[in-house]
């Protein structure tokens, strides 16, 4: 018998490449001389290396086809791939067949969600990033204690849907300073915050310190809930934009975490692009830039930050050189039935061994 205890980063599937072939860059000559920095930390976070891990891994140990209400994490490489393995992508729970699993995405889901799931008799593996996990608690105590929720986020997104389901009698929703400037609360005396966990830090703190002023009771978290993970790879930015006329940021055009930092870098004074792939790399970005930052979003693929440099290589820039910001060493358990159904299978020696998971025999 096995215990899973934690997720390592680099499931097999993420170090292939994705398998499109690149369309190359037409600029009319190569640019020689120019620097290439590679942000680090960059690319994918414990939560989101732990939620494709758990499609890939209920195919696996499941069979396919294994349904997964909304896009596992966002970006639609990873989406296309875990399509290719047997994961079916939906947005309806009424679309998936009685009694089937259902994983939840990174983002999480609301309780009205979860209540449809168990009516149709579904089998939820919850794969929500635990530090979205905690935002949703602190709703749920904050609410408990009577306080009414601001929630700062942006209107639409998948995680904010979910937080804002957990009690949306008593919550909010903050998106700009404006907002926090007009909003209106039954009772100022029992006040709180919370924040979706992906967003800009320097421009959630112009919200937050409205709302501090006007409300100067107002509680919020124990722990910042903008996640380690945001909160580095934009500090990383940070310190490519005072080094680099140029900063690429790899991710999906629906990704918040990616599009955060191209406006971080846009902040600090530096051209800034968001591109999903090497393919929408355009040369006229690249005249007389003589140093080059790239980063890419926590949803995103190592795989499409090597294209994008091998193709800047190729013209003659860099090599590419890694900028240290910040170590990271995080990691995040299994959710509870996948583990258990792990541990149970004949297969486990195989599924522990073909993932590389730490294992302790029991």
């Amino acid at each position: 018998m096995f215990e899973l205890v934690q997720l390592r980063f680099g499931a097999r599937f993420r170090r292939a490449g994705h398998p499109d072939t690149l369309a190359p860059v037409s600029a009319s000559a190569p640019f020689p001389q120019t620097d290439i920095w590679l942000a680090t930390p960059r690319g994918y976070c414990a939560g989101v290396d732990r939620a494709i891990d758990v499609v890939d891994l209920a195919i696996d140990l499941y069979g396919p086809p294994v349904y997964v209400r909304h896009e596992i994490v966002h970006n639609h490489f990873v989406v296309e791939q875990l399509k290719a393995r047997g994961a079916c992508f939906v947005e309806d729970l009424d679309d998936v067949p009685e009694g089937s699993t259902i994983v939840f995405s990174a983002h999480g889901v609301s309780p009205a969600v979860r209540a449809h799931a168990e009516r149709r008799r579904l089998r939820p593996i919850d794969a929500t990033c635990p530090l979205v996990t905690k935002v949703h608690l602190e709703a749920v105590r904050f609410a408990g204690q009577g306080y009414w929720l601001l929630l700062v986020g942006h209107d639409g997104h998948a995680e904010v849907e979910g937080t804002m389901g957990e009690v949306p009698e008593r919550t909010i929703l903050i998106q700009t300073v404006e907002d926090a400037e007009r909003v209106q609360v039954p009772d100022e005396t029992r006040i709180a915050y919370l924040t979706q966990t992906t967003l800009s830090i320097d421009e959630t703190k112009g919200i937050l310190d409205v709302l501090r002023r006007r409300f100067p009771g107002i509680r919020g978290p124990g722990r910042e809930d903008i996640c380690y993970a945001t909160t580095n790879r934009q500090n990383a930015v940070k310190e490519l934009a005072a080094r680099c006329d140029l900063v690429l940021v790899v991710g999906s055009p629906i990704s918040s975490n990616s599009n955060r930092l191209a406006e971080v870098a846009r902040a600090a004074g530096v051209e800034a692009h968001r591109i999903d792939s090497a393919r929408d790399l355009k040369p006229e970005w690249l005249l007389g830039k003589r140093s080059i930052g790239i980063t890419s979003g926590a949803s995103t693929p190592e795989s499409l930050v090597r294209e994008l440099v091998s193709l800047l290589e190729a013209r003659g820039a860099g090599p590419a050189r890694d900028l240290n910001v910040t170590e990271e060493n995080v990691s995040f358990r299994l959710p509870g039935v996948l583990a258990r159904d792990v541990e149970k299978s004949e297969r486990a020696t195989e599924l522990l061994s073909r993932y590389k998971r730490t294992a302790t025999t029991r």
